[in-house]
């Protein structure tokens, strides 16, 4: 049972290290111990250590992450809002059986390695993929599994799964094979864009994300300060398609934090909105300086070195 957090110390980024995989994977394996006291965690742990690794630059035929963006924390940061998603479903109703919280969580594991470059891909760096990051990602997973020799029955609906992260597909086409197989693929679309939104260096990341965007062809956005202040309208098009095509099944955090940290509240939507609320302020009062006002993380720092060797500048 957790302790109740002052109200002042209940922030989303102040509960649990994300720097750290292992406390990342320890918080999950309490997440679903209280839906499931004799889940068996093999697998699942297996591919999560292989996806660190991967990640990392210490698996077998494959480079280390080159994006910042979509990097290894934000991979962790969805791993754990896809189970905090599933344990809320549990409490507000849903029947979610062992089998749909591994699948879950694994595709939650395997949704962006699709920027992850093979040994031998020297050209660039994983951004270029960013337009076919999520066909990647598949392939990725359909190769992993089968190099693994597991069954098939077990993972055959990751592709549908793994499809709603896309901002481009229209979930409502896709074929769902079951109601439930549907609500771990809208899931996984919703925790995608809280993890990523929530984040508390979110503001410094969309930074890198500028320079994905230009190396992977994606259109629309001038430089750092018009993907800035193009994001606020992307936040109102993310809560339309949470609402709409992901039928709102955020809200089901809300009923995790009360039950795990008895925090009655929807921790992502509030740290989402300070991000927001702040970029705001930065565009009306410092669109000249905007950099000097995004601070957390050294991220600022580390994007000026990397400028200086970008395959794309």
């Amino acid at each position: 049972m957790i302790v109740a957090m002052a109200k002042r110390e209940i922030q989303l980024s102040r509960m649990l290290d994300m720097e750290d995989p292992q406390k990342v994977l320890d918080e999950v394996r309490e997440i679903v111990l209280t839906m499931f006291p004799e889940f068996a965690f093999g697998t699942l742990e297996t591919v999560y250590n292989d996806i660190v690794r991967l990640f990392q630059g210490e698996y077998p035929g494959y480079r280390k992450c080159t994006t910042e963006y979509h990097d290894l924390n934000h991979t962790t940061d969805v791993f754990l809002v896809m189970a905090r998603l599933m344990h809320g479903a549990s409490l507000c109703g849903e029947k979610l059986a062992k089998e749909h919280i591994n699948l879950g969580l694994i595709c939650a594991l395997m949704h962006d390695t699709g920027y992850i470059q093979t040994i031998d891909d020297n050209a660039g760096t994983g951004a270029k993929y960013t337009l076919i990051d999520t066909k990647r990602s598949i392939a990725f997973m359909h190769k992993y599994m089968a190099d693994k020799g597991s069954p098939n029955e077990d993972f055959r609906n990751y592709s549908d799964i793994l499809k709603c992260t896309s901002l481009a597909i229209k979930i409502k086409k896709i074929q769902f094979e079951s109601r439930e197989i549907e609500l771990l693929g809208k899931m996984l679309g919703t925790a995608d864009l809280l993890g990523q939104m929530a984040d508390r260096t979110y503001l410094e990341k969309l930074l890198f994300l500028f320079y994905e965007f230009r190396e992977g062809g994606v259109l629309g956005f001038d430089n750092e300060l018009d993907l800035l202040k193009k994001t606020v309208g992307f936040y109102a098009k993310a809560r339309k398609r949470l609402a709409s095509e992901l039928s709102d099944v955020n809200e089901f955090v809300h009923c995790h934090f009360k039950a795990r940290w008895n925090a009655d509240r929807d921790l992502y939507m509030e740290a989402i909105e300070n991000n927001i609320n702040y970029l705001k302020f930065i565009m009306e009062n410092h669109e000249k300086d905007y950099r000097d006002y995004l601070r957390r993380g050294s991220l600022v720092e580390k994007l000026k070195e990397r400028l200086r060797k970008w395959p794309h500048p």
